[in-house]
C-alpha cells in the first residue's frame, strides 16, 4: 500500500540495509516528468540527482517513451543476447551516424552486460588481452564501479572493504585536482614508468574519468588529458576514459573529452546512453583493439531491445544535428547560468570551492563550518532532492536532467542557498543584496 512522505515499513523490515538513497530521500515516490518527481501523497519534488546521471533527457521523454509504447505494442522484442534485430540495426547505424562519425571517430561498438561496472570490466580486460600487460593505472579520487576488475581501480576505501585481498593489477597516481590541491600527474607517471627500477610494472592502460563525480567534482584539465594521450601513445598504453556519469551530453558535448581534442582507444558508456534510464553498457574501442573472440566477455542480457529502442529516439531527438548540436550549446549555457549564480550567492559568501563543467557542478564544503549532509536533507525538506559527494561528503554535487528549464535550475539553486544560510547561521531569510529584496526560505 502506498504510503505519503515517509517510508512504509516493508522497506525496513524487508530491504537490505545496503540501501542508500532512500535514507537520504526518505520519500516513497510514484510518478515522475521531465525534472520532477512526485510521492504517494502529492508532494513534488526538483531533482537534481537525475538517477545518479543516468535521467540527463528527464522522466519519462515523450519521444522515447511513445518509441517504447509503439515497440512493445507491436510485440516487438525485448531480450535478444546478442543476436541481430532491427532495432540494435537501428541503434548502430543512428550511433555510428550522429556520434561517431561527425566527432572523426570509428570505434567498434561491444554491448556488454547493462551496468557501467561491466563495460569497465570488458575495457581492462580487453587492453590486457592486446597488450599482454597486467597493470592499470587509475587514480586516486576515481569510481568505476562495484565488481572486483572495476573497483580494483576505485580510490575509496569504503568500497573495498571485504575484497581487498582480490582488488590487484592497479597503480593509484593522483588526480591532476584534490583535496590535497594540484598535483603534476605527468611527471610521476613518467617517473613510474620511465624508471626500470620504479617497481610499477608497465601499464596496458590507463582509465580514468575527465570529470571525477563521486570524488567531488574534480575536473581534469585540457592540457593534462592531451599531455595524457601523448604520454600513452609513447609508451604503447591504452586510454580508457569512464563517461558513464559524464557523458551524453552532461558537460555540454556527447564525450567529456571532446573539448580537450583527444581520441580514447577505449570508451565506456552506461547511464543515460538508453535515453530513459533503462539498463545499457557500452565499450567503444578502437577497431585495432576489437581482438576479442566469439563469447569471449558475454552476458545474458546485453541485448536489452527496450534500450536499444528508447536510446535510437534519445540521439535522433537531441544530437542529429553534427558534431557540435544545439542541444549541447543549449547545457553549456545552462551550465554557465549554474556558474555564474553560484559564484555571486555562494563563492563570496561562504568560502565554498565551486568545480565542475556544464551540468555537472560541484559546491565544496571541505573549508567551512557548513555540513554538505545537512544542506542535502535540509533541500529535501524543501522540495529539492540534491546528492553529496567527496571523500566526507562535503560536495554539493548539482546533476540535474539536462532537459530542466531555466526556471527550475534557478529555484533549486534558490533552495541550494537558502539551505546553506540556514545552515551557516540559523537564518530563516537571506540579507537583501544588491538592491534586491530577501529571498524566503522554501515551502
Amino acid at each position: 500500500m502506498n504510503q505519503g512522505p515517509g517510508l512504509a515499513e516493508v522497506y525496513e523490515d524487508r530491504e537490505s540495509a545496503v540501501r542508500s538513497y532512500a535514507r537520504s530521500f526518505p520519500a516513497t515516490f510514484e510518478t515522475a516528468s521531465r525534472e520532477f518527481l512526485v510521492s504517494a501523497d502529492g508532494t513534488r519534488y526538483l531533482d537534481f540527482l537525475a538517477g545518479a546521471g543516468a535521467l540527463n533527457y528527464g522522466h519519462n521523454p515523450e519521444f522515447a517513451k511513445r518509441a517504447l509504447i509503439d515497440h512493445m505494442e507491436r510485440d516487438g522484442l525485448t531480450h535478444g543476447l546478442d543476436l541481430a534485430t532491427t532495432v540494435k540495426q537501428d541503434f548502430l547505424e543512428t550511433f555510428r551516424d550522429l556520434v561517431l562519425r561527425p566527432r572523426g571517430l570509428d570505434h567498434k561498438v561491444q554491448f556488454c552486460s547493462p551496468s557501467g561496472t561491466n563495460a569497465v570490466e570488458a575495457a581492462l580486460k580487453v587492453a590486457r588481452l592486446v597488450t599482454g600487460r597486467t597493470n592499470v593505472i587509475a587514480f586516486g579520487g576515481g569510481f568505476h564501479g562495484m565488481s572486483t576488475g572495476a573497483l580494483a581501480a576505485v580510490g575509496s576505501d569504503f568500497y573495498k572493504q571485504g575484497l581487498r585481498p582480490t582488488l590487484s593489477g592497479v597503480t593509484h597516481v593522483p588526480y591532476p585536482d584534490s583535496p590535497m590541491g594540484p598535483f603534476d600527474s605527468l611527471d610521476l607517471l613518467d617517473r613510474l614508468v620511465g624508471d626500470p627500477s620504479s617497481g610499477v610494472e608497465k601499464p596496458a592502460a590507463v582509465l580514468l574519468e575527465t570529470v571525477q563525480c563521486e570524488g567531488g567534482v574534480y575536473v581534469a584539465p585540457d592540457a593534462f588529458l592531451t599531455g595524457l594521450r601523448r604520454w600513452c601513445d609513447t609508451h604503447r598504453v591504452l586510454l580508457v576514459v569512464d563517461d558513464i556519469q559524464v557523458g551524453c551530453g552532461r558537460t555540454g558535448s556527447f564525450f567529456s573529452f571532446e573539448e580537450a581534442g583527444i581520441a580514447p582507444d577505449l570508451i565506456t558508456l552506461s547511464k543515460s546512453i538508453s535515453g530513459y534510464g533503462l539498463p545499457m553498457a557500452l565499450l567503444l574501442l578502437k577497431p585495432e583493439y576489437d581482438i576479442w573472440k566469439p563469447g569471449q566477455h558475454n552476458g545474458t542480457f546485453r541485448g536489452n531491445q527496450l534500450a536499444f529502442v528508447a536510446a535510437t529516439a534519445a540521439l535522433r531527438a537531441h544530437w542529429a544535428d553534427g558534431a557540435d548540436p544545439a542541444f549541447g550549446a543549449e547545457v553549456r549555457r545552462k551550465g554557465e547560468l549554474v556558474t555564474d549564480l553560484l559564484r555571486r550567492e555562494v563563492g563570496t559568501r561562504f568560502g565554498a570551492l565551486l568545480r565542475g563543467r556544464g551540468l555537472i557542478q560541484g559546491i565544496d564544503l571541505s573549508g567551512t563550518n557548513i555540513s554538505g549532509a545537512k544542506v542535502s536533507r535540509r533541500c529535501f525538506e524543501h522540495g529539492l532532492i540534491v546528492e553529496t559527494c567527496g571523500r566526507d561528503s562535503e560536495v554539493v554535487k548539482i546533476l540535474p536532467p539536462l532537459i530542466a528549464e531555466d526556471s527550475s535550475l534557478l529555484r533549486g539553486l534558490e533552495i541550494i542557498v537558502e539551505a546553506l544560510y540556514d545552515e551557516a547561521e540559523g537564518a530563516r531569510r537571506r540579507p537583501a543584496t544588491d538592491g534586491r529584496a530577501p529571498v524566503a526560505a522554501a515551502s
